[in-house]
């Protein structure tokens, strides 16, 4: 809670005065039947005494006051719904902001301790569970307990008798209500945790939508769906029959309680028991047993709700309290003075407690404005030693620098506008063309944008699109093709106007012919800016000033070409495989060409 409540803020003021406007009613529901007791009083004694005189002022006063009372209270029960909802949606407001904001925060090594289906139904059930608990909670577990108390004060002035009849059905119907919750809880753990393998089964089929058709599965995530719901399916009715269990409990308790207050009242009012209980008083005594278990069935609600968001609160906590690993230094340096880069000792793995590292002993010295090829097996540490650079990680051992300075040591915005990433997998957003490349440069005029993607080798089709930079995307670029995201996603690097660009395998997806196209414009149009490219084929990086060779997460080698051509023999056995390939794709197609020739003859 105390967590959570952080994210009141500026709705503190309503959730005070929420409970306060909500004695005010509980108060009024205590006075209206004391009031009552009187009237009856004087009615009942015209019926039983000829010669009574009735105290007319007397009955009309308190009926006056019965009607203040309840306008009063009407007044405060409108006034609290009023203050709760404001309260409880401003509260669920401030939460999913401070949540999404920390995740904002995070480092990548952060984010992977959640998956996204999980951050998504956190930021959304969860915090509607909390809302709830948290609405009921201001409006009842205050009113509840004094309507409780001011029920049972009411009663024993009356005869102390019958409160003790009220306490002990009060503490039965508590203890029932604490087996019930006890049980109850873990199964709303678990049904959260299956909300998250629901949320992650339509995430993933909603995303790969076009996979599951080409290959006709759409059966076997159909069942898959199923499965999930079933999960979730099958936690929420056990805890659902918890709760229904509650109900029953409740309503015996309340009826025998009354039962037994009319049952004790009458006799005393008749004289066959000694007590002070006169006819007037029964119904007041009854209204009394009504407002002193419905407090206590009340609590109970709250504490269901509270039961149902106790997970969702754990769940919230975890991400509010996660704290990035990557801390920001104390006297941050706010200039990248060139893209330089270097290595030093460095070591890396994914995660503090593992004892197998992704990257070992790495030291390496790139020059501003040179342009590097990184290769290597799957699975070698390319993507993770370029992560470094822009810290997207941290490394778990030794220093990378940029510029000359340790990267820790950088502001982080100023590092990653300097340290630009064409990332393996090419994100768009919906909206234009021209929207997404201002990702790079908000303030990018279009003679900017213009640039950059001539620089990317994507000007020509751009100018093709039926509305040119004004054309809409679509939902994750789905209105262009793979090749042409990835160029949209290297003109969007370059408008940041980096002093390193990372590309991570980010030319797969275009002919060789465009691929070497980019680098050739890149060499033309940026000679100042670093490069690094990650690349499967050797044609991508052999005109690089060097090369490195990553090995199981070591540099096997560096060099040029041809250094690596006589030293490296991983270098060489990629490039004649490589080779071999072309080759052999190239007797494919003479084969066809000639069996196209002679009408197919040769077969």
């Amino acid at each position: 809670m105390k967590t959570l409540l952080k994210s009141l803020r500026e709705y503190k003021l309503p959730s005070i005065l929420c409970p306060i406007v909500m004695v005010g009613e509980a108060a009024m529901e205590i006075v209206i039947p004391y009031l009552m007791t009187f009237i009856i009083g004087e009615l009942q004694n015209l019926a039983t005494l000829p010669d009574y005189s009735v105290n007319t002022n007397k009955i009309i006063i308190c009926s006056v006051l019965m009607v203040v009372c309840a306008l009063f209270a009407l007044f405060c029960g409108v006034m609290g719904g009023r203050l709760a909802s404001k309260a409880s949606c401003g509260f669920a407001h401030n939460l999913r902001e401070d949540m999404y904001n920390n995740i904002q925060s995070y480092s990548f090594a952060n984010i992977d301790n959640f998956s996204t289906s999980s951050l998504i139904t956190r930021v959304t059930t969860d915090v509607s569970n909390v809302q709830n608990a948290y609405q009921m909670s201001i409006r009842m577990l205050v009113r509840a307990p004094v309507l409780f108390v001011a029920s049972i004060v009411m009663t024993c002035i009356i005869e102390p008798k019958m409160a003790l009849i009220f306490v002990g059905g009060a503490i039965i119907l508590g203890l029932v209500v604490f087996v019930c919750m006890f049980k109850v809880i873990p199964h709303f753990k678990m049904m959260f945790k299956k909300y998250d393998d629901l949320n992650s089964v339509v995430q993933e089929d909603l995303t790969a939508i076009r996979v599951v058709k080409s290959y006709v599965r759409e059966d076997r995530e159909i069942e898959k769906m199923q499965n999930a719901t079933a999960e979730v399916y099958k936690y929420s009715v056990k805890a659902e029959k918890i709760l229904t269990f509650l109900m029953p409990c409740v309503s015996i308790v309340m009826y025998a309680t009354i039962i037994t207050v009319w049952t004790l009242g009458s006799n005393m009012a008749v004289g066959n028991v000694v007590g002070n209980v006169g006819a007037a008083d029964l119904q007041t005594l009854n209204i009394y047993a009504m407002q002193i278990l419905s407090g206590v069935m009340m609590v109970a609600m709250c504490i269901n709700f509270i039961s149902m968001s106790r997970g969702s609160m754990e769940r919230i906590c975890e991400v509010l309290n996660e704290k990035t690993t990557l801390p920001k230094p104390q006297n941050p340096v706010f200039e990248v003075k060139d893209g330089s880069i270097e290595f030093e000792n460095v070591d890396f793995a994914y995660s503090q407690k593992s004892d197998v590292n992704v990257l070992t002993g790495i030291n390496l010295k790139i020059n501003s404005g040179e342009t590097v090829g990184v290769i290597g097996a799957t699975g070698s540490g390319k993507t993770s030693l370029v992560s470094l650079i822009p810290r997207l990680y941290d490394a778990t051992g030794g220093t990378v620098k940029v510029g000359g300075v340790d990267v820790r040591e950088y502001n982080m915005d100023t590092l990653r506008n300097k340290v630009a990433m064409v990332l393996q997998k090419n994100v768009l957003f919906s909206g234009t063309v021209a929207e997404n490349l201002r990702w790079g440069d908000e303030s990018a005029t279009e003679e900017d944008l213009r640039l950059a993607a001539r620089q990317a080798c994507a000007e020509e089709f751009i100018d093709a699109l039926p509305d040119g930079f004004d054309y809409d995307l679509g939902q994750g670029g789905v209105n262009v093709s793979g090749g042409q995201k990835q160029r949209l996603c290297i003109a969007r690097a370059l408008l940041k106007k980096p002093a390193v660009i990372i590309f991570d395998d980010s030319t797969s997806a275009v002919d060789t012919k465009t691929d070497a196209l980019i680098r050739g414009s890149l060499a033309k149009y940026a000679p100042e800016i670093t490069k690094v490219f990650i690349a499967q084929r050797i044609a991508s990086v052999q005109d690089a000033d060097k090369i490195i060779v990553l090995d199981d997460g070591r540099i096997s080698a560096v060099g040029t070409h041809g250094e690596l051509m006589k030293s490296s023999e991983i270098y060489r056995e990629v490039y004649e495989s490589q080779m071999s390939g072309s080759d052999n794709a190239d007797e494919a197609k003479s084969g066809n060409k000639e069996n196209k020739r002679t009408g197919g003859a040769r077969k």
